[in-house]
């Protein structure tokens, strides 16, 4: 159901581009629309990963300067029956992850220091099993074509703005029209793609969770970020908009419910839906799941 609800709304989009498209210069600029979108998705294709490692100054690390970060990653891969990712280090305060890449053998996951100076093992195994999960249902890829798709829908707009949109006559319509489409566009493209955002959020969570085999500690992950989030910004981020529902949690999620304007389902949400899945695994009910502790200790990785 997922699935079909993602590829719904990104044929929503789409369609929304080459109606931009159609309104600024008719048949032909919906054409030119539809190439223009099929192009800039083969270079997105490509070199999304490497956009996005370099907008957040990560920086690769291994073995030798991260070893348990790199071991619970290994563990998890394993689980899950994925290649190893390349692992990325983001220096930031504010505990968040991303993964990125478009298929699971070119892809990447990416932590904050803050994440591993926060949480405990099994919170930062929770986090990382459901970036992870992100990797084998794809949606690495998906999110990315949302990304720019929504991106040149505002460019586009911009474009007919300037260029005074399509109009057959001179009673100031289709300035009228230009104005609106500079406004309404960008705005649906972004409830579109948070919609998208947040149907996968949902997606790699439960999955996540069945790689790490501990829903109560990503829930238990979830609760920390999110606190934390809300007081410590990621300035990255901040700086690179379009990129936020790439992590697993943003300072912008709703409260209390889904928020339309929310490019993740809210915490409460997220942690409701994993306790569920934890009575379906077989686990117990885990409530508001309160910080966890590792059985390899319950301090913060080094």
């Amino acid at each position: 159901m997922n699935y079909m609800r993602t590829g719904i709304l990104l044929a929503g989009l789409t369609g929304l581009f080459m109606a931009v498209g159609y309104l600024i210069g008719g048949g032909t600029g919906a054409v030119i629309a539809l190439v223009v979108a099929a192009a800039t998705n083969l270079f997105s294709y490509w070199n999304a990963d490497k956009l996005v490692l370099s907008m957040h100054n990560a920086q690769e690390i291994d073995e030798r300067s991260a070893p348990e970060l790199v071991a619970i990653v290994r563990e998890l891969t394993q689980r899950a029956g994925l290649p190893m990712p390349r692992i990325y280090l983001m220096d930031s305060p504010q505990p968040n992850a991303f993964a990125t890449g478009r298929n699971p053998q070119h892809a990447a996951v990416c932590a904050t220091t803050g994440l591993l100076s926060t949480l405990s093992r099994d919170e930062v195994a929770g986090v990382i099993g459901h970036e992870l999960g992100r990797v084998r249902n794809h949606d690495t890829l998906t999110m990315t074509i949302t990304a720019t798709i929504a991106g040149a829908i505002s460019m586009l707009a911009q474009f007919g703005m300037f260029f005074g949109g399509r109009r057959d006559n001179d009673s100031g319509l289709g300035v009228v029209g230009s104005l609106l489409m500079l406004i309404l566009a960008p705005l649906a493209a972004m409830i579109v793609q948070m919609a998208i955002s947040r149907s996968r959020e949902y997606a790699a969570d439960n999955l996540g969770a069945r790689i790490s085999g501990r829903p109560d500690a990503l829930a238990s992950a979830l609760i920390k970020i999110s606190r934390v989030a809300e007081a410590v910004p990621n300035d990255t981020a901040e700086a690179h908009p379009t990129t936020a529902p790439l992590f697993i949690v943003s300072r912008l999620s709703g409260r209390g419910m889904d928020n339309l304007f929310s490019t993740h389902p809210s915490t409460e949400n997220r942690v409701a839906a994993l306790d569920k899945l934890s009575r379906e695994m077989g686990l117990g009910d885990f409530g508001e799941a309160r910080p966890v502790a590792s059985k390899h200790g319950s301090g913060p990785l080094g």
